[in-house]
């Protein structure tokens, strides 16, 4: 019933994933649906990659992984987070699989894991240079031999994060690239096959074919928004997620009046004012106050004065419109778009910072 609303396109997150597989020659698909699915929601979006076939998913906290568990999806799922030792029973219960990056938790894991005459699934985490958790790549020996040799604690992958792949020309990522793999050679001194081996994130899939190895780690690349503004676009991968409001009031305010708290805005002349009930409590940031626009009609329509927690007000100019009109906030109207990145410049951010900032106030819908 809410006017504001969050829609996920799920024909577009399919060509997503279809698009992404193909660059990456057909490896399978770790897809990462955290931070509820980036702000697409982290159920339904679970369901639909599972429906598509995909092998693993990866969220990054117990509680996600818990939550699609209950909803009934049985894919394979990775938790990304630095866990605590009170989790690893929960972990078991609801079989996902640990990052373990430490020799000391793996030993917990390992504990538990025959305090309850059951197997763990883990996937070890090394830090090639992204400094934070896993074990240091040239001190991974003895947390290798300790995986390998574990009766009870069964080792799926092993993995490590780039810290600078969104830039394809950054020389960072050689060089953790060149120092996991040096890692991986322990595998060999152990005379044993390595499990899983994935690094590629959204920016290593787009440019760097050599850290693709047996599985891709895609996030924001699915949801169609590139990672970075100097990743090149190389994919025509298309945003799945718009955001739109229906307009709770319009006045005409007459030469002089101001808008909002502050007063930050002066009206020069008569205009309309439309009133949009959606604000920053609900993750559109108050940064964009005085900045962005919204689409009515298609036209580009300013925003006037500050974000209020609950609502904010745009200038329709001439515009005569009635209550109940719908406004584009992200996503197409007519010929005109508002992108993710447009309001992430806006805001001196990241595009990733204003998907997940918009949180459960506003209803999740899906097409498609």
């Amino acid at each position: 019933m809410r006017p504001a609303v969050i829609e996920t396109n799920l024909e577009r997150l399919t060509e997503n994933y279809h698009l992404i597989r193909a660059h990456a020659d057909n490896r399978p698909v770790m897809a990462v649906v955290k931070a509820n699915a980036y702000g697409h929601g982290l159920v339904r979006v679970a369901q639909h990659y599972e429906s598509l076939g995909v092998e693993w998913l990866a969220v990054a906290l117990l509680e996600e992984g818990v939550t699609l568990r209950k909803a009934g999806v049985r894919c394979p799922m990775l938790v990304f987070g630095g866990h605590h030792p009170k989790q690893i029973p929960e972990f078991l219960r609801w079989d996902l699989n640990l990052t373990v990056g430490s020799l000391e938790f793996f030993q917990s894991v390992e504990a538990v894991a025959q305090q309850q005459g059951t197997s763990a699934n883990i996937h070890l985490k090394l830090d090639s240079g992204m400094g934070r958790i896993g074990t240091r790549t040239e001190g991974a020996a003895a947390l290798i031999t300790a995986a390998v040799r574990s009766k009870v604690v069964m080792l799926r992958g092993i993995y490590s994060h780039l810290a600078c792949t969104d830039d394809p020309e950054h020389p960072f990522t050689a060089l953790q690239i060149e120092r996991f793999l040096d890692a991986l050679r322990i595998f060999d001194d152990l005379g044993e096959p390595p499990p899983l081996r994935h690094l590629a994130n959204s920016g290593g899939v787009l440019h760097f074919p050599e850290s693709h190895l047996d599985c891709i780690r895609p996030g924001i690349l699915l949801y169609g928004v590139y990672p970075d503004s100097a990743s090149r676009r190389t994919l025509p991968v298309r945003p799945a997620l718009s955001l739109r409001a229906e307009v709770a009031f319009v006045k005409q305010i007459p030469v002089g009046e101001s808008v909002s708290y502050g007063a930050t805005w002066t009206a020069s002349q008569p205009t309309n004012l439309a009133t949009l009930p959606i604000g920053y409590g609900d993750g559109y940031r108050r940064e964009l106050s005085n900045q962005a626009s919204v689409l009515i009609h298609g036209q580009r329509c300013p925003l006037r004065g500050r974000v209020c927690m609950d609502q904010f007000m745009v200038d329709l100019g001439e515009q005569s419109i009635s209550l109940g009109e719908s406004a584009t906030l992200i996503g197409e109207q007519g010929v005109e778009v508002i992108t993710v990145e447009d309001l992430a410049a806006l805001c001196g951010t990241i595009p990733y910072e204003i998907l997940t900032g918009f949180n459960e106030r506003l209803p999740r819908i899906y097409r498609g």
